[in-house]
């Protein structure tokens, strides 16, 4: 390797410096975010030291408002791709940071802008809402973005003569227009960490803990959405497991929500539902690519940085800030 292919990497953040074992890593991350007037955003699926480290901890929906609301010069994202790609398009004017950029999504990945846009074409009257984990090519050929929080809101909101595409996720896109009653058009999408939720072992596993309420993400297959006593976003999951008086809950999304749920309900037990492989529980890979280290030496170098071409900035914000104003408007 050449010495100019190794500046290059370093550049585009996917070479790790050694670090220091003895070095407080959560100490020097506050220091660097005072000297740099960072704000670390994480997602609930984040590695539990991330997420202790963060200055914001939410779903899809408050992290975005998160973003555009900050004042901070630099968004640290601890999450996705396509979250720092959000959070720049809200942003533009400020640095947004990724501490890995091969965090990417398989559900985004499913859904290939070019490909989208011929089949949009086919549907020439109908209006595309689209689930913000998606690229933000993918939003700028938008109407309206969602997230599993408002989803529901957001197409009750329209009129009801109003025909509807809704992507890149089937299941999510399925539940919604069971819920709504509304004869939603679907991509063919899905998020891999939701697909592989085992029926069978769930099963066995409510047997086993017959007290136990099972709350399931609408991004799983409808064949154990059905069993789910209670069904949500990560944020609404997790108040469920607050308010809700059962000790047992088994969880059927990305395990890392079981920290926030853990440290809210220190004296309930939470079990994250089997995947169909051989795995004790259902981890993103992608989630996990983040780690503190990675997120040190994000701050410390302000690398991997981020950045949208300015005319999908221009496209995919305006279905953005249409999702913003219809929740705040629905008070969610």
């Amino acid at each position: 390797m050449n010495m100019d292919t190794l500046a290059e990497l370093n550049k585009k953040g996917y070479l790790e410096e050694s670090i220091d074992p003895t070095l407080d890593l959560f100490a020097e991350i506050e220091k660097l975010k005072k000297e740099k007037n960072a704000i670390v955003l994480a997602h609930y699926y984040q590695e539990p030291d991330i997420q202790d480290i963060a200055d914001y901890i939410g779903d899809s929906l408050g992290l975005s408002q998160e973003a555009a609301k900050t004042e901070a010069d630099v968004i640290v994202f601890a999450g996705v791709h396509f979250m720092a790609e959000t959070a720049k398009i809200l942003s533009p004017e400020k640095t947004v940071l990724l501490p890995d950029l091969k965090a990417g999504c398989s559900l985004a990945d499913s859904c290939p802008p070019h490909l989208f846009r011929k089949f949009k074409e086919k549907y020439p009257d109908h209006l595309v809402i689209t689930y913000v984990n998606c690229t933000a090519e993918l939003k700028a050929l938008s109407d309206i973005v969602c997230t599993s929080t408002n989803a529901v809101q957001i197409v009750e909101s329209l009129p009801k003569d109003q025909k509807i595409i809704f992507g890149p996720d089937k299941n999510l896109g399925a539940w919604v227009a069971k819920k709504t009653g509304r004869d939603l058009v679907l991509w063919n999408g899905a998020c891999m960490v939701h697909e592989i939720f085992s029926r069978e072992k769930i099963t066995k596993l409510k047997e086993r803990h017959p007290n136990a309420k099972f709350i399931a993400h609408p991004e799983c297959e409808e064949s154990v959405l059905q069993m789910a006593d209670y069904i949500g976003s990560t944020t609404g999951l997790l108040k469920y497991s607050i308010q809700n008086e059962a000790q047992e809950f088994i969880v059927a999304t990305e395990s890392g929500i079981i920290h926030q749920m853990e440290k809210a309900n220190p004296n309930k037990t939470f079990i994250p539902a089997p995947p169909n492989n051989s795995c004790a529980c259902n981890d993103c890979p992608y989630m996990k690519r983040n780690t503190l280290e990675k997120l040190y030496l994000c701050i410390k170098n302000g690398l991997p940085e981020v950045n949208v071409p300015a005319d999908i900035i221009v496209r995919a914000r305006k279905p953005i800030e249409r999702m913003l104003e219809i929740s705040a408007g629905l008070g969610l």
